[in-house]
């Protein structure tokens, strides 16, 4: 960082972040933290300037909503009241009944209509139920399609790492890995089989150290013994019916754009029909996911806290801040995959850098004054891994709040070693996926 009147702040003169690579911004007054993309030019009628104020209005009402509601959560997290069998989550548990109770009326009409329906239009009606019924039917998750499978038999290391974190937290062993092209980890249960999946996204992966690599597997493992209520087939399945409920009922999807009046006509008619079914799914919607709220996050603090447990608090600590990069992360993909298409030797005899070594150098390189402004940007507009996460900066905080622990498990060298050798083929396919390598020396793809 310069200091020279040239790079001064232009609000308080202080220093500014100067990093050719990343944003220039001050960390004394947080000048130019956030930079917004240019505004499009305003309505200026007097009709406009209402609109526009009315929708800064609501803006920043949802925001503050927003934010004293995962404060909330956060408090009772801080205090330990965060309860698994709350109120909000019995209301949740009611209100996931009442949609399977609609789901299974349906269920009934349509048997009912298709069965013993006196004329044709009936049957038809109960035609047209059954396809509801099966659209609406409940999720019992899936492997991904997207990425590299692993078994046991080819990836010995990595199964027992994770065995050995599972058996460290008390949970049951992990059935399959799947090898993405994500920025991120899940754990989940996919099928009739109830089979437990852990999905580990190779850019994230590639960027961490091995204690944090540990942190990662320990949350997501975590998740077994978390008590997280969402992740119930109960509670899931409904917010599912009620996702394909609002789909299945947009307005948007029955609009005539052309035809003759007669369609346009029943076009109108058929989007106010459903407008209000749309309505009143999406409230729903939002309704269980308020009701929800307070337990899955509180769910993602135990998490972190299981994972700080098992890697140690500095390594938890280290696998969030990484995770505040994704964007870091994408923009370096993205310019990985400018250079090798720019390289002579892409279709030459020379092979390219190994890709995930330099990604992780990439990132590696990313000054301390980034990585602060990426914390300062996430408090201010409570950035998240995705929706169902708490902000970052609060796990974060919750983390340094309890007491520092060295972690029970540890992974040796060799270990990785031979971890990074299983990962090694789906490494070269995942490379090709995101163009930033996976060639050999003749120009071929790896397969």
């Amino acid at each position: 960082m310069r200091t020279n009147d040239a790079d001064a702040c232009p609000v308080c003169s202080g220093p500014v972040a100067d990093d050719p690579r990343f944003t220039s911004w001050c960390p004394a007054c947080e000048w130019n933290l956030a930079p917004s993309s240019p505004a499009p030019a305003p309505d200026c009628t007097a009709r406009g300037r209402r609109r526009a104020e009315r929708r800064a209005r609501k803006d920043e009402a949802t925001r503050r909503a927003v934010r004293a509601r995962v404060e909330r959560v956060y408090a009772a997290a801080s205090a330990d009241r965060s309860a698994v069998r709350d109120p909000a989550w019995l209301g949740a548990t009611v209100l996931a009944g009442l949609v399977h109770l609609a789901t299974a009326v349906l269920v009934v009409a349509a048997v009912a209509l298709l069965v013993a329906a006196p004329t044709w239009p009936l049957r038809v009606l109960g035609l047209f139920a059954a396809l509801l019924v099966f659209a609406l039917r409940p999720r019992l998750g899936r492997v991904p399609r997207h990425g590299v499978r692993l078994t046991r038999s080819e990836a010995p290391a990595l199964f027992g790492l994770t065995d050995r974190v599972a058996g460290a937290l008390g949970g049951r062993p992990v059935d399959l890995v799947v090898i993405t092209s994500d920025f991120n980890a899940a754990y989940g249960l996919a099928g009739l089989r109830r089979r437990r999946v852990l999905q580990i996204g190779l850019p994230l992966w590639s960027v961490l150290a091995p204690g944090e690599q540990l942190a990662v597997l320990g949350h997501e493992i975590g998740h077994q013994v978390n008590a997280d209520s969402r992740r119930g087939l109960w509670l899931g399945s409904a917010m599912d019916a009620l996702e394909e409920w609002e789909q299945l009922t947009r307005p948007d999807l029955y609009r005539q754009s052309f035809g003759t009046f007669v369609e346009a006509f029943a076009s109108a008619v058929l989007q106010l029909l459903v407008r209000p079914f749309n309505l009143a799914a999406r409230h729903l919607l939002g309704l269980l996911g308020r009701l929800t709220l307070r337990s899955g996050q509180a769910a993602e603090y135990r998490a972190d806290a299981l994972a700080a447990a098992l890697a140690g608090t500095e390594a938890a600590t280290g696998m969030l801040r990484t995770l505040m990069l994704h964007r870091t992360v994408s923009t370096s993909l993205l310019r990985m995959r400018a250079d090798l298409a720019r390289r002579p030797g892409r279709s030459g005899a020379r092979a390219p850098v190994q890709p995930w070594a330099e990604l992780a150098a990439r990132i590696a390189g990313v000054p301390p004054l980034e990585r602060e402004r990426l914390l300062r940007v996430s408090a201010r507009e409570l950035g998240t891994v995705d929706g169902s996460h708490p902000p970052t900066h609060l796990r974060l905080r919750r983390l340094s709040e309890r007491p520092a622990v060295r972690g029970r498990l540890r992974s040796d060298t060799a270990e990785q070693a031979a971890i990074a050798a299983e990962l090694a083929p789906a490494a070269r396919l995942i490379a090709v996926d995101l163009e930033i390598g996976g060639f050999t020396g003749t120009g071929r793809r790896v397969a």
